[in-house]
């Protein structure tokens, strides 16, 4: 796999990424998705690239958009539905508890972004690293009600970045 860094004359050159590059990009990954989030560009090294190719990829995409459309989904469930009863005790849920109010008053917001994650062609790493930190960050909007960050804004961030 090659990748577009910067060179030292202000402009990109083509360079072999290796496979440990890759892995070391993975084990840093949370890090890396919070410094793409928050602008930086994937060409300032070969971790930020290696992980900006990972996010951009078709599939990494579509699953992005599954874990969208997933807590829309249940978002929208009756209340028993997402936590089901046991005739021998109550059953855990095998899904994370989301804030259902918060997440239906910015569902519109929410489908726009999986949608924008599905179309074709390339999308801006940025964009993609900003709807990867809102899923899995448990302290957010999306699963905790004292959360103070605004899930509607955070939403619209994400649309935005997510066309050129």
């Amino acid at each position: 796999m090659h990748v577009l860094l910067d060179d030292d004359r202000g402009g990109l050159r083509m360079r072999r990424l290796w496979p440990w590059q890759r892995v070391l990009a993975s084990c840093r990954a949370a890090r890396l998705d919070h410094e793409l989030a928050a602008g930086a560009s994937p060409e300032a090294n070969a971790s930020l690239a290696a992980r900006a190719a990972w996010l951009t990829s078709s599939q990494v995409r579509r699953d992005l958009a599954a874990s969208l459309r997933g807590i829309l989904a249940a978002a929208g469930e009756p209340v028993a539905a997402v936590w089901p009863r046991s005739p021998i005790g109550p059953a855990r849920t095998p899904r994370v508890p989301v804030r259902r109010a918060r997440i239906n008053r910015s569902a519109a917001l929410l489908a726009e972004v999986s949608s924008r994650l599905l179309q074709p062609g390339p999308v801006p790493a940025h964009g993609v690293a900003m709807v990867s930190q809102l899923l899995a960050d448990g302290t957010g909007p999306l699963y905790r009600e004292a959360s103070r960050e605004d899930l509607r804004v955070l939403a619209e961030q994400a649309a935005r970045a997510l066309t050129w």
